[in-house]
């Protein structure tokens, strides 16, 4: 009877063994299920992640150095000018790559920009000392100076769309650019240099320099363009404000054309 009792005993311990696996193995299996069933978490590829970090790191156009031959759109016939105008720029730019395409980027900056005009035995009366406008009176019958020019100095922000064929290595990539320039005049004058007679003839060898910005518009307002390959490019601008204030002057719109030599 003990035996019996004894074998029971050990059915019920095997019984109640069996029915605690059933019963853990129950809830894996469904969570199993849940997580086969459960997306992956996303992870950034690491070809991504250097293709990222290239472009952040790349030398893409953060320095500008531009020199060119500067004119005025719309100038009347009375100014004469004569020699080689010219202007150049610096500007330190940054570069934001589109993320979607990294052919793209923004760049946005600043720096200064300065012009230099030169007139044939004209006088500018910048100060308005005898006039109360801005006037380029021609002196060829008198005396006048035998080099003259007017300088103006600006600083720009500028803001750029550009494209580049090989935006990992810009340096040997075709590249162009669409954009606006902004900028504020924060100087402006007149030097002439060796007094002469009307036959030409040096009266006194000496310069006289005269500054205003009195008739000129405080602000400017450019478009902007750029085409080239590698660091090397041909840049255009024209302003497309007023450069002198209505009423106050001829309505002439400096224009730009030239190179421009890129790094960093």
């Amino acid at each position: 009877m003990k035996k019996i009792s004894f074998l029971f005993f050990l059915l019920g311990l095997v019984v109640c063994s069996f029915a605690q696996d059933s019963t853990v193995a129950q809830p894996s299996a469904v969570q199993d299920s849940l997580l086969h069933k459960m997306p992956p978490p996303a992870q950034t590829s690491p070809t991504k992640q250097m293709a990222a970090a290239a472009l952040s790191n790349r030398a893409n156009d953060h320095l500008l150095i531009q020199f060119g031959y500067n004119g005025w759109g719309q100038m009347p016939d009375s100014i004469n000018t004569k020699g080689l105008s010219n202007t150049f720029n610096i500007y330190f730019m940054f570069d934001l790559p589109f993320k979607t395409n990294p052919h793209l980027s923004v760049g946005i900056g600043g720096g200064v920009s300065t012009t230099n005009m030169f007139f044939d035995k004209t006088y500018i009366d910048l100060p308005g000392k005898t006039h109360s406008e801005l006037t380029f009176e021609d002196v060829s019958d008198t005396n006048h100076f035998k080099k003259f020019k007017l300088m103006n100095t600006f600083l720009e922000a500028p803001i750029e769309l550009r494209y580049s064929s090989n935006p990992y290595n810009s340096n040997k990539s075709f590249k162009a650019s669409v954009g606006a320039k902004i900028g504020v005049m924060v100087a402006a004058n007149t030097k002439g240099k060796n007094y002469q007679n009307r036959a030409d003839q040096t009266l006194v060898s000496y310069t006289q320099k005269e500054k205003s910005k009195r008739f000129f518009n405080s602000s400017r307002l450019s478009v902007t363009g750029r085409v080239g390959y590698g660091f090397i490019s041909v840049f255009g601008s024209y302003q497309v404000n007023a450069f002198v204030k209505e009423g106050f002057g001829p309505d002439v719109r400096p224009w730009a054309i030239g190179l421009t030599i890129s790094g960093l």
